[in-house]
């Protein structure tokens, strides 16, 4: 089993900043693509940002310029900063990891979410 836990969530002004955190743990062989994506009240859930292992990095429009996703590989965490925040980027922000357990299962896992409010 593998878990997910995010952390850095909150509440900010619109132009603020937050870092977004996210943990993988269990029986993890390796991780491939890793990332967020969010998902505002009565919106569908959309990519935010992704990074693979090699640390190539794909971003949503909405949030290029302003946000920079980066991973610890050896810690099996990855993170999200985020600056310049408007209202419309407050959401449910999820973590998601694309991992290759130990049994040599390839299965995406998602964390809980972790709650992002910005006001304007």
């Amino acid at each position: 089993q593998v878990q997910l836990v995010e952390s850095g969530g909150g509440l900010v002004q619109a132009g603020g900043s937050l870092r977004l955190s996210c943990a993988a743990s269990g029986s993890i062989a390796s991780i491939n693509p890793m990332g967020w994506y969010r998902q505002a009240p009565g919106k569908q859930r959309e990519l935010v940002a992704t990074i693979t292992s090699g640390g190539m990095t794909n971003y949503a429009d909405s949030v290029k310029g302003r946000f920079a996703i980066s991973r610890d590989n050896a810690k099996n965490m990855v993170h999200l900063q985020m600056n310049s925040l408007k209202p419309e980027d407050t959401a449910v922000y999820y973590c998601y990891a694309d991992v290759t357990t130990v049994a040599r299962s390839r299965v995406i896992y998602w964390g809980r979410g972790t709650q992002v409010t910005v006001s304007s």
